[in-house]
């Protein structure tokens, strides 16, 4: 163990810290994922110590030189963490002192942990973000491709987990992907408050060495810079919207998931799910579990346990910098983690799986176009018994009554021991004089999602319109992510 004339705060502590308040202080097991972008942020503000004359050339080429040796130990997991290493900041500037000398302490001139750490989680995020925005987005493209693939397949459509409408598999495909962009720009607008640059503010008076902040954002990549210094190193609302979007995010993987976990039983038979994404049972040999499937429904769970956590630990704080915020780099991290590994499973359940299309077409029983059969009363219409051939408008029966109607002829069919399909003329008209000869033509599921082609809907010219849409969309997405 190191001296403790060695450790940071040494000059004003007398006596050694208590063992057990010394692992409960620490975090290098869990912050030494930011080594990297805290070795980026150190060349930074060295490069701004060396432009505001504080580090010679000479000293800014032997630290730059430290921080790229620290940062290869890194990458080739030979970095040593010792017991004194309190957190990646001091174990980065431990070691670069071990490898430059005394010079390394120039390093931390008027920098703070307090700026250092928000610099680091910021520049962690920001390319976290990134690489979950290419796998959320190939997620999306995922489903498009399929439902322009399978556009044809029909199936019933379900509201209260209870046969609807029938509607196209690419309707319900597509109905995923569009909740899926608004979780896409959704990280597109964190992005934009995580790019406002904390460094330079110090603990939280600012820094007094007239370094130039403008440097640092160039040099990090930052957008713009914080405003004001007490908020810069205290504000985690980047890290707030985030766990909120991304539980957002697999909250909308989870009824994805919910959907088609229904759909693969056996009951449904709707889809099979590939082996890859699934287990067996310790005790069943016929069993096929989509454990890929339960494991994405679960995570909403995670990301709401830890949003909850982050705010409860922010809502009891004071003004700027308290150690209450060491809690938000797990919560992140954690996160970050679950969203790029339950993205690529999801994307490579959707890419795999076969659809039973034999078995979503005979789940297409007839009383599913009862709304169909009321529409037909609304459309039929009678002439007026006492006006001039010009002056005729048909008399259309209210939706409502229509709905009356479609409900007494489903009952009476159940009454029969018959589907609705198969009840006769004669029954039809015992309920409506509407009900005529054509009224056969409603019992067609193709005729019946045709109708749809108000913009959204299941229409084939509908469903090939989002399509369309959906494929721009992407590519602005794309562009922005």
């Amino acid at each position: 163990m190191a001296a403790e004339g060695d450790k940071m705060m040494a000059g004003r502590f007398v006596g050694s810290t208590d063992p057990i308040m010394e692992m409960l202080s620490a975090s290098i097991t869990v912050d030494q994922r930011l080594s990297e972008v805290d070795i980026q942020g150190s060349m930074a503000y060295a490069k701004a110590l060396e432009k505001a004359g504080i580090l010679s050339k000479t000293e800014l080429e032997k630290i730059l030189s430290g921080l790229e040796k620290i940062s290869e130990e890194w990458s080739k997991g030979v970095f040593g963490v010792i017991q004194t290493d309190e957190d990646i900041h001091t174990a980065n500037e431990r070691r670069l002192k071990e490898l430059i000398g005394d010079v390394a302490g120039k390093l931390h001139t008027g920098r703070s942990r307090n700026d250092q750490v928000v610099t680091d989680l910021k520049l962690f995020l920001k390319n976290s973000l990134s690489i979950i925005s290419t796998h959320l987005l190939q997620l999306i493209k995922t489903l498009v491709e399929r439902a322009a693939i399978e556009i044809d397949v029909i199936l019933p459509g379900y509201t209260h987990l209870q046969k609807a409408q029938p509607i196209r598999w690419s309707q319900f495909l597509l109905s995923h992907a569009v909740a899926l962009t608004r979780d896409s720009e959704r990280l597109g607008e964190i992005k934009k408050r995580i790019n406002v640059l904390p460094l330079g503010s110090g603990a939280l008076a600012g820094n007094p060495l007239e370094i130039d902040r403008e440097l640092l954002r160039s040099e990090l990549d930052f957008a713009s810079i914080s405003l004001n210094s007490m908020d810069a190193v205290s504000e985690r609302d980047f890290v707030v919207e985030f766990l909120s979007v991304a539980t957002l995010l697999m909250i909308h993987l989870s009824k994805m998931a919910e959907d088609l976990i229904i759909y693969s039983t056996s009951e449904f038979g709707f889809l099979t799910l590939s082996d890859t994404y699934c287990s067996g049972s310790s005790l069943m040999p016929q069993k096929k579990n989509p454990d890929s499937l339960e494991l994405i429904r679960s995570k909403p769970a995670l990301g709401l346990c830890f949003l909850a956590a982050v705010l409860m630990v922010l809502k009891g704080l004071p003004s700027t910098y308290n150690k209450d915020l060491q809690e938000d780099k797990e919560a992140v991290f954690d996160v970050v983690d679950t969203l790029n590994a339950v993205l690529q499973v999801a994307t490579g359940v959707i890419s795999t799986l076969q659809i039973n299309k034999e078995n979503m077409e005979k789940a297409l029983s007839p009383e599913i176009l009862s709304s169909d059969l009321a529409l037909y009363l609304v459309h039929k219409g009678v002439s007026q018994p006492s006006c001039l051939v010009t002056d005729c408008f048909p008399l259309q029966m209210p939706f409502r009554q229509a709905h009356i109607a479609a409900g007494k002829a489903v009952h009476l069919a159940e009454t029969k021991g018959i589907t609705i399909n198969n009840l006769s003329l004669e029954d039809l008209k015992s309920i409506s004089p509407l009900f005529g000869s054509d009224v056969a033509q409603v019992f067609s599921v193709v005729s019946s999602v045709e109708q749809y082609t108000a913009a959204g809907g299941t229409a084939k010219s509908s469903v090939s319109a989002q399509i369309e849409q959906l494929r721009e969309l992407l590519k602005r997405l794309k562009e922005q992510a």
